[in-house]
């Protein structure tokens, strides 16, 4: 078992928490919190141990799980690195480009291993149906929340949208070309609403819609491909995966037939993709347990997490 422990013990930093205790791949050790009161407090409803001192921790365990705000993710970081630590981090990889590919030039320098926690990747709606993305020609995200003053530290690209970048960035087989965009700030003092069409090099067009002040949560993305349609529900763990094919020359009486402008005609037909139940967090959790013990590649690398970064740094740039 590897032994980890976790810095940063807020609401996403109590799951891992709690995730890690239960895993059979890990060996929790303890974690850190620079807030000593909740730290406390976490320590006595819980029972994890708590280390009044960061290298202390990182000293006394293989893997470091990174579950800090944003700004503090390069430090601590590159810290466990420079200790010969294998790091997760949670998304975003850090707060700026020049950070981000210092890690990678960090992971290489001490042969570590590191991941981004892009969890979506792990959604079993997502899952079930990736291997059916092929190609895909337009893109349509929806990743709407109700407001939560938690995460509005960042622009919501960086809170929620950059989930759907690194999505589509894992399916779209090409590199970005252009990125138009706007963000409108309500509540917050950096945009809640935001817009971005990337077009890539391929033809490929995603148009991206995250807001962190709707009245209802969704998290939705449609992928449309050479005659195939499909619907990806991350919220409600729901897929749509409907299908066109040449039709029989003698259809059946149920068989639904389209004929286009050239008089071609096409069969439509659905796919029902079999929807394995998970806890996402948990398999990216072990799959980076299974990377550093197997010797593998990361389910998603730090060059991932940063070119994630990078289209996301680029749409609130075209702001």
């Amino acid at each position: 078992m590897l032994k980890v422990g976790v810095l940063g013990a807020g609401h996403l930093g109590k799951i891992h928490l709690r995730l890690l205790n239960q895993s059979e791949k890990y060996q929790l050790v303890g974690f850190y919190d620079p807030d000593e009161i909740n730290a406390k407090n976490v320590q006595e409803e819980f029972g994890y141990t708590y280390f009044e001192n960061l290298n202390d921790l990182i000293d006394a365990v293989d893997v470091v799980d990174i579950v800090t705000p944003t700004l503090s993710h390069y430090e601590c970081a590159k810290k466990s690195m420079e200790k010969g630590k294998h790091i997760f981090i949670e998304k975003p990889i850090t707060n700026t480009l020049q950070e981000a590919e210092e890690l990678i030039e960090l992971e290489k320098k001490y042969g570590v291993k590191g991941q981004v926690g892009h969890v979506e990747r792990f959604n079993p709606a997502f899952l079930a149906v990736k291997d059916k993305i092929v190609d895909p020609m337009f893109i349509e995200t929806h990743r709407l929340a109700e407001f939560n003053p938690r995460g509005t530290d960042v622009p919501v690209v960086l809170d929620l949208m950059i989930h759907d970048i690194d999505a589509i960035l894992s399916v779209v087989p090409s590199k970005v070309k252009q990125i138009n965009a706007s963000g409108v700030s309500v509540i917050s003092t950096s945009p809640d609403i935001a817009n971005a069409r990337i077009v890539f090099e391929n033809g490929c067009v995603a148009n991206l819609t995250s807001s962190r002040i709707s009245l209802k949560n969704m998290r939705k993305s449609r992928f449309f491909q050479k005659d195939a349609y499909i619907s990806v529900d991350f919220l409600d763990k729901k897929v749509e995966v409907v299908k066109m094919k040449d039709a029989p020359e003698k259809p059946g009486d149920f068989d639904m037939i389209l004929q286009n402008a050239e008089g071609e005609k096409k069969q439509i037909y659905f796919e029902n993709p079999e929807i394995e139940p998970n806890n996402a967090i948990l398999d990216e959790l072990e799959t980076f347990a299974d990377a550093i013990t197997q010797n593998t590649k990361p389910a998603i690398t730090l060059t991932e997490g940063t070119e994630a970064l990078r289209v996301a740094l680029k749409i609130i740039a075209s702001f």
